[in-house]
């Protein structure tokens, strides 16, 4: 018996799918991760939260348990997008059964499988071939994402800002590649967009590859292509590289890609071909590569996560985007922006912030750079009905940071050594005094009035403090 429970054990371990058991509240009573890391969280955080708790954008009326165990029918192979518990978008496969004893339903059972890849690709087939189609109206240059960047989309008067920009147009034209380096949220690809769109490529393919988002075997085939026969199922399919020619391939995360494959990447840098997987026949392509990393890269090297010789092919043109928090000034800037855009699309007529709730977004230190402070005003002005965004409309994270820096600034103060009662006194004398010299213009016997005291004894503390006269009148 023990011998089956361990089978039972290693191939629950290493299984694609998911396996969640809930009883009739829908609180999880088994859990079994994937590999594959789905729903994004561990068997013993999961076991006792309720699934909505897990999946936190569904509702009981999304939710494929809260149906079944109300209906009491089951639900096979059915296709669903939500937000897992890190806060990532996910798509599964999912079959929902529920579980009946005597007659009466005591929870359910699902097993689902990520269809997010597939997704994935899918959409990007969609969105280079409708970029590989001559518009009959070219109103705008459409990029491989299906949106369009320029560099008066990057907001910021910070001097930094401004030689990103400068130092992008004066590269657009050129063949060498470039590596950007950045946090997450500070706008890697915005930057590379509005290259491409600068540049004399900008009437060809842009197209983005995230490297973290694809296995390394999927990756390679999807980059060089695959020729009929060179593994079950392949059929011949043109790469990345290929449907980029003439134009820009962005690789994002470049340090996520296998090591092996980065030598691949490297000798296409070096001299332009590529051959598909399983083929013979290599191929001439004009591609300009630009990759970006959101950890510095020189640190990537010696960690090993990036080739040395493809760090110094990359980095033929370094480009560094400053985090927002070491821009602050632009925060209102990007705020107006901000809020122009979602007025637009919200049909909403805010005209600012409160200066209460301007100060709150000046101090916060922002981690998710400006992508967290777009998607925090889009969810404020959601709710907002009035002209101005109050302090009170306000998300808690904001709130509570204002509340620690507030709290540290009292610590602070609160915990400052005070100084001896006879150093306080004298400087606060030798102040005094020189504030009534100031105001008598220099004049003895008027500041000994200012401070109601004798003449002589002004002078003596004037000597005695050390106090630098300049008599301006006798």
């Amino acid at each position: 018996m023990e011998d089956y429970k361990y089978i039972v054990d290693v191939m629950l371990k290493h299984l694609d799918e998911g396996i969640i058991v809930a009883d009739t509240n829908a609180n999880i009573t088994l859990y079994n991760e994937p590999a594959t890391n789905i729903a994004g969280i561990t068997p013993h955080e999961a076991i006792g939260k309720n699934v909505l708790d897990i999946f936190r954008d569904l509702t009981p009326e999304t939710s494929t348990f809260y149906k079944v165990l109300k209906s009491k029918e089951p639900i096979v192979n059915y296709v669903q997008t939500y937000l897992n518990y890190q806060g990532k978008k996910v798509s599964t496969l999912t079959s929902t059964i529920p579980l009946i004893r005597e007659g009466e339903i005591v929870g359910a059972l699902e097993v689902y499988r990520d269809l997010t890849q597939v997704k994935e690709l899918s959409e990007k087939i969609i969105n280079l071939q409708s970029q590989l189609f001559k518009k009959e109206h070219k109103k705008k240059v459409y990029c491989g994402n299906g949106t369009t960047h320029t560099f008066e989309d990057i907001i910021g008067e910070h001097k930094e800002i401004l030689k990103l920009k400068e130092k992008g147009k004066k590269v657009a034209d050129s063949s060498s590649p470039i590596l950007v380096y950045g946090e997450t949220g500070t706008g890697k690809e915005l930057v590379v967009q509005a290259i491409h769109n600068y540049s004399k490529r900008k009437n060809k393919p842009f197209i983005a590859q995230n490297c973290a988002a694809i296995p390394k075997t999927l990756l390679e085939s999807l980059l060089f292509g695959t020729c009929s026969g060179s593994f079950t199922g392949a059929k011949d399919n043109p790469g990345l590289f290929e449907l980029a020619h003439g134009g820009t391939l962005f690789l994002d995360e470049i340090n996520s890609m296998d090591i092996e494959l980065q030598g691949k990447l490297l000798r296409v840098l070096q001299d332009g071909m590529i051959r598909r997987i399983g083929g013979s026949q290599t191929f001439m392509v004009d591609v300009r590569i630009i990759a970006s990393t959101n950890e510095m890269p020189s640190n990537l090297v010696e960690q090993k996560k990036l080739r040395h010789d493809l760090y110094y092919r990359l980095n033929v043109i370094p480009i560094t985007i400053p985090s927002l928090i070491d821009r602050k000034e632009d925060v209102p800037l990007l705020i107006d922006h901000f809020i122009n855009v979602y007025n637009n699309k919200l049909y909403k007529n805010i005209q600012g912030l409160s200066s209460e709730a301007m100060e709150v977004f000046c101090q916060y230190h922002w981690p998710g750079n400006v992508r967290e402070l777009r998607y925090t005003l889009e969810g404020i002005m959601n709710f907002v009905d009035g002209e101005v965004i109050q302090i009170d409309d306000l998300p808690m994270d904001l709130l509570k940071s204002r509340s620690l820096i507030k709290k540290e600034e009292y610590i602070c103060e609160k915990e400052k050594p005070l100084p001896p009662l006879v150093e306080a006194i004298k400087d606060y004398e030798k102040n005094l005094i020189q504030k009534a010299i100031e105001q008598a213009n220099g004049n003895c016997a008027k500041a000994a009035r200012i401070l109601d005291i004798p003449r002589q004894t002004l002078h003596n503390k004037v000597k005695k403090l050390n106090i630098e006269w300049k008599t301006t009148t006798k």
